[in-house]
């Protein structure tokens, strides 16, 4: 479909808030609020008084696209469509939020991770325009990834789980993953660390080993996604990216365990692949709005 519609309603759903908006086709954001994310009724009623009141102020719409934390249903045919399944996240596990919000709206809703959507948005609008394979990690409290084939995300039999990608652990390191000790998630996200160091991430100084066994981690996941899936942007977002000079630290860690087995385009390098976003804090809320392109 195509953005025809002078306003359309985004959600970026996230853990911590909700980031709710509308938007115009040129990517204009005539109205926004941060709800927190407390429990399912809360947040949800918070949601659709905001909508409600933004058709009443004279933004109207008839579709709304999410891009949510989860884990999420995106089958079509499952009776459970659109919700957030087997969460930690207090309250919201089995929730139903792409239908509740659809039959409270009166609108069309489309779903998607939030990291499909922010991958996706970085295709249209950001740094992955032109790829034929892209990536989204966002490295904060959690780890997650999204996977844009072709200008579509990547959905199979679930969708994308790049943090719960196995690698190697720095020396003298073990994860912190109640599922699978040594992934990304469990080694390189900023609760691991805090566990992993014994101190908040946010605390570490410029100096602090943990930065340059993150970029050790993070290379190997780079590693994997561009032998795996010929990734040709691999951006990185998220809150434990905002350290200065980690994404070159990642980057030569990358380049290290390739060991020159890539070859690359004449002109093209790996510090062209391996990217910050485009779009900044916008990825995922402008994905929710690719999501009804």
């Amino acid at each position: 479909m195509a953005l025809t519609d002078p306003y359309y309603a985004v959600i970026e759903a996230g853990g911590t808030k909700f980031n709710c908006a509308i938007v115009t086709p040129d990517k204009d954001i005539v109205a926004e609020i941060r709800i927190p994310t407390t429990t399912p009724e809360e947040t949800l009623s918070a949601t659709v008084a905001f909508f409600t009141a933004q058709r009443e102020a004279g933004y109207p719409f008839s579709k709304m696209g999410i891009a949510s934390f989860g884990p999420l249903d995106l089958d079509p045919a499952s009776p459970t469509y659109g919700f957030i399944t087997k969460t930690p996240k207090p309250h919201w596990s089995n929730t139903d939020l792409a239908n509740a919000l659809a039959n409270a709206l009166d609108c069309e809703v489309v779903i998607d991770t939030d990291v499909n959507g922010a991958a996706l948005g970085e295709y249209r609008w950001g740094a992955a325009q032109g790829a034929g394979v892209a990536v989204y990690v966002t490295v904060g409290t959690g780890v997650g990834g999204g996977i844009v084939v072709n200008g579509k995300p990547l959905h199979g039999l679930v969708h994308p789980e790049i943090g719960h990608m196995l690698v190697q652990p720095p020396a003298g390191i073990t994860g912190t993953c109640p599922f699978h000790t040594n992934c990304v998630e469990g080694l390189a996200s900023g609760t691991a660390l805090g566990k992993i160091w014994a101190q908040p991430s946010d605390t570490f100084d410029d100096d602090h080993p943990a930065w340059d066994g993150l970029a050790e981690v993070l290379g190997n996941m780079c590693h994997n996604l561009m032998v795996v899936l010929s990734a040709e942007k691999i951006i990185l977002g998220g809150g434990v990216m905002q350290k200065p000079g980690i994404v070159d630290k990642i980057v030569a860690a990358t380049e290290k365990t390739l060991n020159d087995y890539v070859v690359f385009p004449e002109g093209k390098s790996l510090q062209d692949v391996i990217c910050t976003p485009g779009l900044g804090t916008r990825s995922g809320m402008l994905g929710a709005l690719a999501l009804l392109d």
